[in-house]
């Protein structure tokens, strides 16, 4: 009854993903910008590494979802090559700046992804009218909606996310996103009626560096000698209380 995918920030994280049981992962570069687009070389050795769905996400940057023409004409290429990598799916999303859904970006974006299904990502999130998007969305033809209700967490947004799943009928998978853990994805199953779910199940992972220059971090990371990564033992915990 119920798909699992796991928003999976290496190839480590993908054959966690698998390991654990979940159907599919959302392969993302960026994730403390909210996800961009893998490099080419990720894409390939995840494809490699792991037999379950493998979606690629196409965001050239971070921050809002209004592209210019270079940004649109730099994800068509990366859609591209995504396919030519053997991926399952592409995972974008493009508005307009009054938070309506841009139909003629997401025309060009749709043609470059022919027949490889397409997930609406969080963009949906940023939507001045959710359900008018749903019905734009529907229109070009994308597979399903990645969206946490409109609000901080899946979880806060159950309420939306039933009208939703309930709007969407059989024409559009509703897959709620951010924040679903082991803790309360039965409730938001319950809640929202949907049937997929997409998390990230990832837990710190301590570097194996012996020598170590605290003065020295690169970017905005707080701790460069740890990472976060998705688990097995997470990634089976969280999809426990739907699959018993």
């Amino acid at each position: 009854m119920y798909k699992f995918e796991i928003c999976a920030n290496s190839v480590a994280s993908c054959i966690a993903a698998q390991d654990g049981g979940a159907d599919r992962v959302e392969l993302c570069a960026g994730i403390p910008e909210g996800g961009t687009t893998p490099s080419v070389g990720m894409i390939r050795c995840a494809r490699e590494s792991i037999s379950i769905g493998l979606n690629v996400i196409i965001r050239p940057r971070g921050g809002d979802f209004l592209y210019s023409e270079s940004e649109i004409r730099e994800m068509v290429y990366d859609i591209k090559a995504a396919k030519g990598l053997g991926v399952d799916g592409l995972v974008f999303g493009c508005l307009c700046p009054d938070g309506s859904v841009d139909m003629e970006n997401m025309r060009l974006l749709m043609e470059a992804a022919g027949d490889t299904p397409v997930t609406f990502h969080r963009a949906f999130d940023h939507t001045s009218d959710p359900f008018k998007a749903l019905e734009d969305i529907i229109e070009l033809g994308c597979a399903r909606i990645l969206t946490s209700g409109c609000r901080p967490t899946a979880a806060e947004g159950a309420p939306l996310l039933a009208q939703l799943v309930e709007k969407a009928g059989d024409r559009i998978i509703i897959m709620p996103g951010c924040g679903v853990n082991e803790g309360n994805i039965a409730e938001t199953a319950r809640l929202s009626g949907a049937r997929e779910f997409h998390f990230s199940a990832r837990e710190p992972v301590e570097s194996g560096m012996t020598f170590r220059n605290q003065d020295v971090v690169m970017g905005s990371e707080e701790d460069p000698y740890g990472t976060m990564q998705t688990t097995a033992r997470r990634v089976a915990a969280t999809i426990a209380p739907l699959r018993s």
